[in-house]
């Protein structure tokens, strides 16, 4: 009797954190663009703001399979663009990797707990590509 108390005392405890979690992250609000990128002067990303929150990783996918399997690059969700308008540029006007202590990408990563391996291949700051308008 006294197992199935710890295990239920245990379980309590998880879910009350999932829950507590779920909660922070949905109610993270315009603080989480940085300042001095071109999505902190938009009213809204390409898709409406808690939508990107929740499902901008699958969004990424299916575009990451377009490009690839159909060759198409121009796409909504593609990550050079998101890469494009939330990296913010340093004081001596230098893109910071979204990748970087405190940037778009990371902060909310680290919050979530998870990886970002994107980066691994991809660059973390507009290449000139993507510098339209810039």
């Amino acid at each position: 009797m006294q197992d199935m108390f710890r295990f239920g005392t245990r379980l309590l405890m998880v879910m009350a954190t999932f829950v507590l979690a779920q909660s922070a992250v949905a109610g993270q609000g315009a603080g989480s663009v940085i300042e001095g990128s071109k999505a902190y002067g938009l009213d809204s990303c390409v898709e409406p703001t808690p939508l990107m929150r929740k499902k901008h990783y699958a969004f990424l996918k299916h575009d990451r399979d377009i490009t690839v399997h159909q060759g198409v690059r121009t796409i909504k969700h593609s990550l050079a663009g998101c890469v494009d308008c939330h990296a913010a540029k340093d004081d001596a006007g230098n893109y910071v990797p979204v990748t970087a202590e405190g940037q778009f990408c990371q902060s909310c990563h680290e919050y979530a707990g998870a990886e970002l391996p994107c980066f691994s291949c991809h660059s973390s700051t507009p290449t000139k590509a993507t510098k339209a308008g810039d």
